[in-house]
């Protein structure tokens, strides 16, 4: 496992469409790996998607500290919503910025692990905002797009 650079705002990468991966291969193994030693570089993070260490692959990894622990999906998709819910969210990719954002209250997604297996998951609360934060990276899109009234705050 290495740590890997997060790519920040404003580099064009974060505004791409991640492309599917078709075969799991080593390379996709250690992308994961380093993705997660990234993420849990000094607690920094709690989800980071692949775009954020330059990567236009749709693989993300999450760990909100909950009983499911470290996550990992390849190729996901959100198949169901249900409520909302405001979350104040942040990002590695957006360091000292935070925004109010709403998202479904309940998701289930479907991916693939790192064996190759499709897995369903029902989330809610956290789980769920994370999930959809990652997901929205895979698809060019970051937290502060979807501020809720616009308002983002800078930390001093």
């Amino acid at each position: 496992m290495a740590m890997r650079n997060v790519v920040l705002e404003g580099d064009p990468i974060l505004r791409k469409v991640c492309r599917p991966v078709d075969e799991i291969t080593p390379r996709i193994l250690t992308l994961l790996d380093d993705m997660a030693e990234t993420m849990y570089y000094e607690n920094r993070g709690i989800g980071i998607a692949a775009p954020q260490v330059g990567v236009l692959r749709r693989v993300f990894v999450v760990d909100v500290g909950d009983e499911h622990g470290k996550l990992e999906f390849i190729n996901p998709e959100i198949t169901y919503t249900e409520g909302s819910q405001i979350y104040c969210e942040g990002c590695l990719s957006v360091p000292g910025k935070n925004a109010d954002v709403e998202r479904p209250a309940k998701i289930r997604v479907k991916a693939l692990n790192r064996n190759g297996e499709e897995f369903e998951l029902e989330a809610e609360g956290l789980l769920a905002v994370c999930i959809c934060h990652e997901n929205d990276h895979l698809n060019g899109i970051l937290f502060t797009d979807k501020a809720v009234d616009g308002k983002i705050i800078v930390e001093e």
